[in-house]
């Protein structure tokens, strides 16, 4: 197989995992949404920076730009924070199988 099928292959199992763990990650994506948003209205932050926040909060990078002072908007930092993980390592999940399928398929044919 040529690089490029290869990387076809890949992409389509991907695309193919990704597709059935969708509701799932929709919903992580939705929780962080909602916990910046709320961090937001408690800290008195621009809709955009709240969902700033919980993104690049939740993708563990943290900049320190924005900081949470309120306990409550400090325990939904935390919630953001386990949120991201879980996206995180389900979407890490879904390309180790879809490497795992097209290194099977590679060796089969």
């Amino acid at each position: 197989m040529s690089a490029g099928e290869l990387r076809r292959l890949f992409f389509a199992e991907l695309s193919s995992g990704l597709k059935v763990v969708w509701p799932i990650l929709s919903g992580l994506l939705g929780t962080m949404v909602a916990l910046g948003i709320a961090i937001g209205q408690l800290e008195d932050w621009p809709l955009l920076d709240a969902v700033y926040f919980a993104f690049v909060s939740g993708l563990t990078i943290g900049y320190g730009d924005l900081v949470p002072t309120l306990p409550l908007s400090r325990v939904f930092a935390i919630g953001i924070g386990l949120t991201g993980v879980l996206l995180v390592g389900l979407i890490v999940a879904v390309g180790v199988r879809a490497l795992e399928l097209t290194s099977e398929r590679q060796r089969k044919g």
